[in-house]
């Protein structure tokens, strides 16, 4: 695995529940700023395989940035369930629930 995905992989773990981030805010702590398609990618890609809480990256804007109807609301049930506010148009309060990490990156193993 590259060396950009292993801490997007992790910076997506280390998200806690109850938290959000979004695909800027990991591609940044990952080190590529304007990087947020890629951390969609990865998270599609990925996700299963290091069973990623996928559910807990929302986009710019606090809301869920999926359109298929099955998929945002199995989104919205994990995050409720989790105790994140939802409101019925898919949006999150960033300003409550983003998690805004305290540690580096080199935290990380491997990284």
């Amino acid at each position: 695995m590259e060396p950009y995905t292993q801490r997007v992989v992790e910076w997506i773990k280390s998200i806690p529940e109850g938290y959000v981030m979004t695909y800027g805010q990991i591609a940044a702590l990952a080190g590529s700023p304007r990087g947020a398609r890629q951390v969609v990618r990865i998270l599609h890609s990925l996700s299963r395989a290091h069973r990623l809480p996928w559910h807990r990256v929302v986009n710019a804007r606090g809301e869920i940035a999926l359109k298929d109807g099955e998929s945002r609301m199995k989104q919205m049930h994990f995050l409720q369930s989790e105790g994140v506010e939802v409101s019925e148009d898919g949006r999150i309060d960033l300003e409550r629930y983003r998690f805004i990490p305290d540690r580096p990156i080199t935290d990380f193993p491997d990284a």
